[in-house]
């Protein structure tokens, strides 16, 4: 996709290895398993505080 982007992760070795073994567990790579956290810390979010606009664009 070309709207995706980049992001980098510094996490200390337990972190790490806790995230992988959710990920296995729940059958996703480690990058599917951090989309997903982001993605439910978000819909949290959004559902306590309401919506958060976003154009196309805006995240740059």
């Amino acid at each position: 996709m070309k709207d995706e982007k980049h992001l980098g992760l510094i996490i200390d070795s337990e972190t790490h290895y806790k995230l992988r073994y959710i990920a296995k567990y729940e059958g996703r790579s480690g990058n599917r398993q951090v989309l997903y956290f982001i993605r439910e810390g978000i819909r949290s979010f959004e559902g306590e505080h309401g919506k958060i606009p976003y154009f196309a664009g805006q995240a740059e």
